[in-house]
């Protein structure tokens, strides 16, 4: 067996940080997260860092704005895994900086989570800020000569499905639904502890290195429509199906604030574009997780579905 790596997680008290954190703990990988404050006043923040702790986590005290201490934080491990938020995709460009500084890292993970952004065709706002960001993130790592693999998860399961992507629910739909375009472009929804899982294997595999890793189980691909007539069988019964045609939505966008628009711009690029599942992965430099690593047992999207009936 050889060594594990230690790692590093930037982001690790954020939505899908706290997962791979965990991931990593459990994987057996001396694992590492930068906070900011090691011992914050928020009770939530508090109890998630203990939950670290518990888990052996060692907490490293930096942030993106301290050079030094990134630096620091850095020399301490083997790969750097960042999973910043969508505001903060630009600033890893200070995360490459300390890597190339300290050179001692066999690879970095940038916080590519989610769609493809080179194969995107997301509208703006999406288009000029989160999508481009990442690309020049990429850009970066290629000019800098920095070991890398991307990871593309896809949707969040625990974003979408307890509403199967309802404006303003709280519960999957009972009465109606609405639906975006056609309703026949199929989406990837994996759970976030499993791309957790997905991430921290290929942050060790010499087949990723240099590599963009898709996490595309077949049993988490489903159309707006197939995860409707899905639901429909669970709670046995029909519902109404309102389609929203593509220029509502688009007249939607532009009519919204940049918050609100990011996400209706990302939405339309997944469930009428096709974002994630329209091309065939290269294989020259595309994996797909699960092909790898069929030993990770994923939660798929009918099992998921099943605990809100």
């Amino acid at each position: 067996m050889a060594e594990k790596s230690k790692i590093l997680i930037v982001g690790g008290t954020g939505y899908l940080g706290r997962f791979v954190v965990l991931a990593s703990a459990q994987a057996g990988n001396p694992t590492f997260a930068l906070v900011r404050d090691t011992a914050p006043s928020d009770p939530q923040k508090a109890k998630l860092l203990d939950s670290f702790k518990n888990a052996g986590v060692t907490l490293v005290k930096g942030d993106l704005d301290n050079h030094e201490s990134l630096v620091e934080a850095i020399k301490q491990v083997d790969v750097v895994i960042s999973t910043v938020g969508t505001n903060q995709i630009p600033d890893q460009v200070k995360i490459i900086a300390a890597i190339k500084e300290a050179g001692n890292v066999k690879r970095f993970l940038p916080s590519e989570f989610g769609n493809d952004a080179v194969r995107s065709n997301a509208v703006e706002p999406a288009k000029s800020t989160v999508f481009a960001a990442k690309v020049q993130i990429r850009r970066t790592l290629e000019a800098q000569g920095i070991p890398f693999t991307l990871i593309c998860s896809n949707l969040f399961a625990g974003f979408f499905i307890p509403t199967l992507g309802q404006p303003g629910a709280s519960v999957p739909p009972r009465d109606k639904v609405v639906i975006l375009g056609d309703g026949y472009a199929r989406a990837v929804i994996v759970k976030e502890e499993d791309i957790g899982a997905y991430t921290i294997k290929a942050a060790d595999d010499p087949r990723t290195l240099n590599k963009i890793v898709y996490i595309k189980p077949p049993g988490d691909i489903y159309s707006f429509n197939e995860l409707v007539a899905l639901w429909e069988n669970k709670i046995g019964k029909t519902l109404q199906k309102i389609y929203v045609p593509e220029e509502e939505i688009l007249k939607n966008i532009e009519a919204s604030d940049l918050a609100m628009g990011l996400i209706l711009s990302v939405t339309h690029a997944i469930f009428v574009k096709g974002d994630q599942t329209n091309f065939e992965l290269d294989p020259s430099f595309e994996l797909e997780a699960s092909e790898l690593y069929p030993d990770v047992n994923y939660t798929s999207v009918d099992k998921y579905l099943s605990q809100f009936v």
